[in-house]
């Protein structure tokens, strides 16, 4: 499976962003999808995962009334609705699928490169 997330890029405080992870591999749809992003000189740390149906999600504390993942399984893809941004979610955000160690740890056996979301104050 290869994973490529787009989508990031410069938003003011209480903008929203809308990443994209896509995803080759007839494989995809059988997948828990997670999101994790890592702030300069910080920690990878888990922001968001959805299970294969989309019928569970799972997020940080910090992004539950805020962020939404999502998922179409049909285009191969999950999503991460942004809203209300704060310049604490600066960071690269990176797509992940098939965690080892369940949605939320940070072992997963398929990443895509990040892509970068810059929140202004």
């Amino acid at each position: 499976v290869q994973l490529q997330a787009s989508g990031g890029g410069l938003v003011q405080a209480g903008g929203s962003l809308r990443l994209s992870c896509a995803a080759s591999g007839r494989t995809f749809s059988s997948y828990v999808v997670g999101w994790f992003r890592q702030a300069p000189g910080k920690e990878r740390e888990f922001v968001a995962a959805i299970s294969w149906s989309g019928s569970r999600t799972y997020y940080q504390d910090t992004v539950k009334d805020r962020f939404t993942i999502s998922r179409d399984n049909a285009k191969n893809a999950v999503y991460l609705q942004m809203n209300s941004l704060k310049p604490e979610d600066t960071g690269v955000y990176y797509c992940a699928a098939d965690p080892r160690n369940g949605p939320q740890g940070r072992s997963y056996n398929y990443w895509g490169q990040g892509t970068l979301v810059t929140v202004s104050s």
